[in-house]
């Protein structure tokens, strides 16, 4: 089966050294990515960033946006990097050079976003919700973390080296057997979250993780543009009976 390439947006969550901001838009020019996105950056840091010699192109086009969402709400596929220590990520950690044959059993095509969490934190458990994949580079036992700007780097390279790299952007018309984008699936889960809410599902206590579960499952169940109408149908319908009956009440 052959590789489809992929048009990869590179997402940067909040990020502290402009130096790392400027390795990682020079790591994508040097492996054939356009895109990169810079979410809730410090100010003084984008500014800094901004004047990276040898990425000039990569950053001026680059968007700085506040939240995740904004950055991922128009990609059908979304890939999570973490180093997967001390947290339980609730769903299997790709190596890096298994990612390509992971793209290529799930036929992926179209957009796709990389995220690299903070330097410092990393990708937060709400952050990594949002990934159909997460992937861990394959570092040794006693230094398991990477520079951000050199996992861009090793990232971009693995890649661009397997073909998963598209050279034009893709034809981008929206077809109803096209994957869902998460702004798609985000609507459908935010209809989801107010029906269970009102129908005294979701616990206080227990509330934010139910919602993470939820959120995975949407993305696990591969939703189509079609299933995403179909199933934010089904949900504003049970909505609407739900608040007659209130009103009746």
């Amino acid at each position: 089966m052959k590789m489809l390439p992929l048009d990869w947006r590179v997402v940067l969550v909040r990020p502290r050294n402009p130096l790392n901001i400027g390795a990682a838009a020079r790591a994508l020019a040097n492996f054939g990515l356009h895109e990169m996105f810079v979410v809730s950056p410090f100010d003084p840091v984008w500014r800094e960033a901004r004047s990276a010699v040898g990425a000039e192109r990569v950053l001026k086009s680059a968007q700085a946006v506040p939240t995740l969402l904004e950055a991922i709400g128009d990609t059908p596929l979304v890939v999570g990097t973490t180093a997967g220590s001390r947290r339980n990520l609730e769903r299997d950690l790709l190596s890096l050079p298994d990612l390509p044959a992971w793209l290529q059993a799930r036929k992926a095509r179209g957009r796709a976003a990389l995220l690299f969490g903070s330097e410092k934190t990393g990708l937060s458990n709400e952050h990594l919700s949002y990934c159909h994949a997460l992937v861990r580079i394959p570092t040794g036992v006693d230094c398991l973390s990477m520079n951000l700007g050199q996992a861009v780097a090793v990232c971009a390279y693995e890649l661009a080296r397997s073909g998963a790299v598209a050279v034009r952007p893709p034809q981008l018309t929206t077809h109803q057997s096209d994957p869902s984008d998460l702004q798609t699936n985000e609507h459908v889960f935010e209809r989801a979250a107010r029906v269970l809410d009102k129908v005294g599902y979701l616990k206080p206590k227990s509330r934010k993780p139910t919602l993470i579960k939820l959120r995975r499952l949407l993305l696990d169940l591969g939703l189509t543009q079609s299933d995403a109408r179909v199933l934010g149908g089904i949900l504003a319908q049970i909505e609407w009976g739900l608040r007659l009956r209130n009103d009746d009440l």
